[in-house]
């Protein structure tokens, strides 16, 4: 029985695609004398005709995916797209620097290396982005004539 017609009606009566229009299984031989739309209004009424709920996209894999990451799976140089840095805060950076520098400078005061006052201006040098490293502090000392 050829129902394509009553369902297109439907469609256009509920608003929705031909594909979201349930028809009752049962009732299948009254809903082919349906030959108008107030016809179909009135198997609509009669809940023979109704709408399907639309169909989203499942975010379950997704889901999955997620908590997989969290723990550290797929994350490997294969998933991985931009350099190393683009996928690494500027701030984490800066603090991972300048604690090293800062706490580098610490120990040469505390062991007497350098005075209160160059451990104050290098402080305040390193504040100001002056040394990207350790290494680069050193150099830095090394020229000012402080053996490290």
């Amino acid at each position: 029985m050829n129902l394509r017609n009553q369902r297109r009606m439907a469609a256009e009566v509920l608003g929705v695609g031909v594909h979201r229009v349930w028809l009752d299984p049962n009732a299948l031989d009254e809903i082919a004398d349906a030959v108008t739309k107030e016809d179909i209004r009135i198997l609509i009424k009669r809940g023979l005709i109704r709408k399907l709920p639309e169909q989203g996209t499942s975010r379950a894999r997704a889901r999955i995916l997620k908590q997989k990451r969290e723990k550290g799976r797929r994350r490997g140089p294969g998933s991985r797209r931009g350099a190393k840095y683009a996928r690494y805060r500027k701030k984490e950076r800066w603090m991972k620097a300048i604690r090293a520098v800062r706490s580098m400078l610490r120990e040469l005061r505390d062991k007497g290396v350098i005075d209160r006052k160059t451990y104050r201006k290098l402080y305040l040098q390193a504040k100001g982005g002056m040394f990207r490293s350790r290494a680069q502090l050193r150099l830095h000392l090394r020229q000012m004539g402080v053996e490290v």
